[in-house]
């Protein structure tokens, strides 16, 4: 777990780097404000999970991490895109991201909501500028990300969201809702990372199979984390699923039946690995599983 732990902070350190090269800067300007908001929550931290597994799945393909990064970092965009609408009083209503104040809440909903949509647009043409693979690899890059972050993903998801509030969903449906809103940017994670290493499409669907398990694995963890964790911990609100009448995995489960079903994803996740080379990238990536079952923060 040390050598995984070492590893996802190297590659985070990578995608700082990487960040500060593709996001706009806060200088002068009538419009400074907004850009300043894209990089207060683009930059504020956080695991940079996403990113990682771009880059693992990039070496585990024979790729050079390096030519990933591009994606890597457009990939963190979309997530602080998604985080800092997510937070807005209309989804979420969070005032606390990162150990942070959120977005809306330093620079006031209309310029958060401005902050996002900037984001949004402006990691497809980070990813199509990648000058590290072909026009064809970034247009498959390009086509994936905007997919699985639009109505057929993560935005799809969130609609489920909103609209299963105080109310109890049967299980396929909160299956649906966490393989969009979650599991969608992992499956794209892992498919980045073999497309900027020309992996080829077996790889492609093997990387999108480990993503989908550890996607849903994680919200399950997170669900658990919601429950047990402070707000120290977490870095948010904890508690807020159940305040707003969320189904969760651990109200459909109970505790332990969402354990062992985080257990039972990563062991498939694993079982996938098994399809990939053995190397530092594959044993990463095994970690990252147990990393989710034992996930405490």
């Amino acid at each position: 777990m040390s050598s995984f732990l070492h590893r996802l902070q190297k590659n985070a350190s990578l995608m700082e780097e990487a960040l500060e090269q593709w996001l706009p800067t806060a200088e002068e300007g009538a419009d400074r404000i907004l850009r300043e908001a894209m990089r207060y929550s683009t930059l504020a931290g956080g695991k940079r999970l996403r990113g990682h597994l771009i880059l693992e799945f990039c070496a585990l393909c024979g790729g050079d991490p390096e030519a990933a990064l591009p994606y890597a970092a457009g990939m963190e965009m979309i997530q602080a895109f998604s985080l800092i609408h997510d937070d807005l009083p209309c989804m979420d209503n969070d005032t606390l991201r990162r150990g942070k104040p959120t977005n809306h809440v330093v620079y006031g909903e209309s310029t958060a909501l401005l902050a996002g949509d900037a984001l949004a647009l402006l990691a497809p043409e980070v990813l199509a500028s990648n000058p590290h693979c072909t026009p064809l690899q970034n247009l498959e890059a390009v086509k994936l990300l905007t997919r699985k972050a639009g109505a057929w993903g993560m935005c799809g998801g969130q609609q489920i969201d909103l609209q299963s509030e105080n109310k109890t969903i049967p299980r396929e449906e909160l299956e649906e809702l966490v393989a969009k809103k979650c599991g969608a940017l992992f499956e794209a994670s892992c498919e980045l990372g073999c497309i900027a290493a020309d992996g080829g499409e077996e790889a492609r669907r093997n990387a999108s199979l480990f993503g989908a398990y550890t996607g849903l694995a994680f919200q399950v963890a997170d669900d658990l984390l919601d429950l047990r964790a402070t707000a120290e911990v977490l870095g948010k609100t904890p508690g807020k699923d159940e305040k707003s009448g969320k189904s969760t995995f651990v109200s459909l489960l109970g505790i332990e039946g969402a354990e062992a079903y985080t257990r039972d994803l990563c062991e498939k996740a694993k079982e996938i690995l098994g399809l990939f080379p053995e190397g530092e990238a594959r044993e990463s990536l095994s970690a990252f599983c147990d990393f989710i079952i034992s996930r405490n923060y």
